[in-house]
Order: C-alpha cells, then sequence, then structure tokens
C-alpha cells in the first residue's frame, strides 16, 4: 500500500512538473525591449526620410507605412516563434532557412532585372509584389543555425593535440565559407556580410572550443582573401581611398615626416558620408534638434533612414537619444546572452552567441564606418536601420531565443 502510495505521488508530482514546464514563458524582457527599438525605427523611417521621399516622388507616409508593416510582420514573427518548442526552430527551421536563402542567393543571379534590385553593380535583393527581399539577411541565421549544430558535435569537449587535426575537422566550414564569399562577395559584390560572418564563424569557433592558434590561421587566411577581394575592386579601391584620405592626416601625424610622406595619398576622393555623418552628430549635441528638424536629410547624405541611421539618430535625438537606443541594445545583447549562459543545450548556447555577434558587430560595423574608424560597409543597424527584410530576419533570430528562454529558469 506504501509503495502504491508512493508511485501515485510520484505520479502527480510529474504531473504538477509537466504543468509548470509548459507554463514556462519566454524572456519578456527581451522581447519588450526589442520591440520599443523597433517601434522607434519606424519613427525615424519617417523623420529622417524626407529627401528621399521628395527624389523619388513618393507619398509623404511611404517609408513609414512599409517601415511599420515590416515592424508589425516581425513583432508577430517574434511572438509566434516564442511559443514554439526550440527543437523544431533550431533544427528544422534553422536548416530550412538556410537551404532555402542558398536557393534564393543562387537563382537571384539569372534572373531578369525585372524581378532582381541591384546595388554597387550587383543584384542583391528579389523583387515581389509590395516589396523587396534580401536572401543574405536571412542566409546569416540559416549560417549560425549550421555552425551551432556543427560546433556542438565536432568541437565541443572533443579534445585535439594538433592545429592541424584541427584544420581537418575544420575543412568542411572552409568550403562553406567558399561559397559565401563567392556568391556574397563576388556575385553580390557584398564583402560587408561576408567579414561579419567571419567574425561570427571565428568567435563561434572560440566558445566551442576550438584553439586560439586555429583561430589565428583563419583570420589570417580571411585577411588575406579580403586583400585580394579588394585589390580586385574598383570600387573597394575607391572606398578604401576614401576612408584613408579622411583619417591620413592623424594618423600621420604620429610618424616621423618622411615615413608620413611616403604613405600620403593624394587627391583622395572626398570623404563626403563621413563628413556629413559627423557634421550631423555635431550638430545634434547632447539633447539634439528634435525630431523632424535634423538638417543631414536635406539632400547631404541620400536615405539617412538606411546605412547612415546613427548620424540622423544622434542629429535628431542627440547624445541623450544614442544613448537610450544603447542602453535598450546593451540590453538586449545581455538577456541573449544570459540566456546563452543558462541553457543546458550546446546547441541552443552556440546558437544564442552566435545571434549576439551578429547584432552586436553589425553595430560596431556599422557605427565605425560612419565615424571614418574604419571603411564603410553598408551593413544595416539592428533594429532601427530602415528594411524590411533586415527587420524580420532580426525579429526571426530574437523569437528563436525567445523560444530557447523557455528551457531555462
Amino acid at each position: 500500500m506504501q509503495n502504491f502510495d508512493r508511485i501515485q505521488n510520484s505520479k502527480i508530482l510529474n504531473t504538477f512538473s509537466l504543468i509548470e514546464d509548459s507554463k514556462k514563458l519566454a524572456d519578456k524582457i527581451l522581447f519588450y525591449y526589442s520591440v520599443c527599438l523597433l517601434s522607434f525605427s519606424t519613427i525615424l523611417s519617417y523623420s529622417l526620410s524626407t529627401y528621399a521621399i521628395d527624389f523619388y516622388g513618393y507619398g509623404e507616409f511611404h517609408f513609414f507605412v512599409r517601415q511599420l508593416f515590416a515592424v508589425v510582420i516581425g513583432i508577430l514573427l517574434m511572438w509566434l516563434f516564442s511559443q514554439v518548442e526550440p527543437s523544431k526552430l533550431i533544427y528544422k527551421f534553422g536548416f530550412f532557412i538556410l537551404f532555402f536563402s542558398v536557393f534564393l542567393i543562387i537563382i537571384m543571379q539569372f534572373l531578369p532585372d525585372s524581378f532582381a534590385s541591384s546595388a554597387g553593380g550587383a543584384k542583391r535583393w528579389i523583387r515581389l509584389p509590395g516589396f523587396s527581399l534580401a536572401p543574405s539577411e536571412f542566409f546569416k541565421i540559416g549560417f549560425i543555425v549550421f555552425l551551432a549544430w556543427s560546433f556542438s558535435r565536432k568541437f565541443v569537449g572533443v579534445e585535439r593535440d594538433s592545429v592541424f587535426s584541427e584544420l581537418l575537422v575544420l575543412l568542411p566550414y572552409i568550403f562553406v565559407f567558399g561559397f559565401i564569399v563567392f556568391f556574397i562577395a563576388v556575385m553580390q559584390n557584398d564583402l560587408g556580410q561576408v567579414v561579419l560572418m567571419a567574425i561570427i564563424l571565428g568567435i563561434m569557433l572560440l566558445f566551442a572550443g576550438g584553439s586560439f592558434k586555429l583561430v589565428g590561421i583563419l583570420f589570417l587566411t580571411s585577411l588575406a582573401l579580403a586583400i585580394v577581394a579588394i585589390i580586385t575592386s574598383e570600387h573597394r579601391i575607391i572606398r578604401v581611398k576614401t576612408w584613408w584620405g579622411s583619417i591620413q592626416d592623424l594618423v600621420l601625424s604620429i610618424f616621423p615626416e618622411n615615413l608620413a610622406q611616403s604613405m600620403r595619398i593624394e587627391n583622395t576622393p572626398e570623404p563626403y558620408q563621413v563628413f556629413y555623418s559627423i557634421s550631423a552628430m555635431n550638430n545634434g549635441g547632447i539633447f539634439g534638434s528634435g525630431i523632424g528638424d535634423g538638417i543631414i536629410k536635406l539632400g547631404f547624405l541620400s536615405e539617412v533612414h538606411t546605412d547612415v541611421v546613427l548620424a540622423g539618430l544622434v542629429e535628431e535625438g542627440g547624445i541623450v537619444g544614442l544613448f537610450i537606443c544603447l542602453l535598450f541594445f546593451a540590453v538586449i545583447l545581455y538577456r541573449i546572452l544570459k540566456i546563452a549562459n543558462r541553457t543546458k543545450d550546446n546547441v541552443y548556447s552556440l546558437f544564442c552567441i552566435g545571434v549576439t555577434i551578429m547584432l552586436g558587430f553589425s553595430f560596431l560595423i556599422n557605427a565605425f564606418g560612419i565615424t571614418g574608424i574604419i571603411p564603410i560597409k553598408g551593413i544595416a543597424v539592428p533594429f532601427l536601420s530602415y528594411g524590411g527584410s533586415a527587420i524580420i530576419a532580426t525579429c526571426i533570430a530574437i523569437g528563436m531565443v525567445l523560444s530557447i528562454s523557455k528551457t531555462i529558469k
């Protein structure tokens, strides 16, 4: 009789445990802070798009409506994904989005111009009724899923006796990355996205247990490939010269005169993007000129609401506005890393780390570019830049992290 009671009590406890697990909620703070930044992006898309609206002859609310639509869809997807079991998202949807985005990237190069939009002389968007789709934005999520799944099997908890043995294990990843370099850097003429994914691969490899020597070899190899990609592309050479022209006086001031003269490049292209971006931030001051009252958007820089949104944000919102957005962004990254640290599943943990790297370095690359620290790469600011594909892809990534957050305390 006692054994029967013990069994019954155990069944009841297990039932209550299952009920409690099913009631676990996703990280509300991560969700709400993401929604706040996304909502702010709709305000920026309206405030900073003045010149683009006038130049293209669009209606006053053209960019606002399109951004609002993308944000609403993104928030809905973020919430829906948070309700799904993470195993279904990571192992099924994650690989689906990987292979489907690869398929789109390949066929996009063969589509006629009426079905594919170009930038920098290369096709980057697929035109669909009412909007354009950038497959590379979704490919990054699939790429992170692939690395998280594969690294957890090949590197986590596995000790290797030499760098050479690690390189042998890494060969399939090198082939995958070669595909990325060819179709995104060469075919789409978008070196910035490749740089970002190289950073994701290297840092995720370190967290998975790869050695610093291995990551160093990968870094030098990637640097060599980047140099080749730059010197074989005229527009990239011009971009590097423009960047160097904007910083050479400051950098060369610390070198001896003879050496500085040998490194100086005369008649460099005018770095107007960096110049006007810095001017806009200087005009903003501490509290900004006020939403809608900025000057940079009035033809000095075209389409400020896209890749130069941080400059427009600082001009109209000031240092205070930038600080608030940075605070929200920092909380988002902190919550994702906290989920990565607490989950017991290595795949989930590596995926969360990959998403953090993707969001964090996208922000840094953009911020460093518009301030002249590095050449401008044309990478969108997560949550803030105008663009439906980037917004929806970011929301999908956050939704997958929210789903993982339900599996931990």
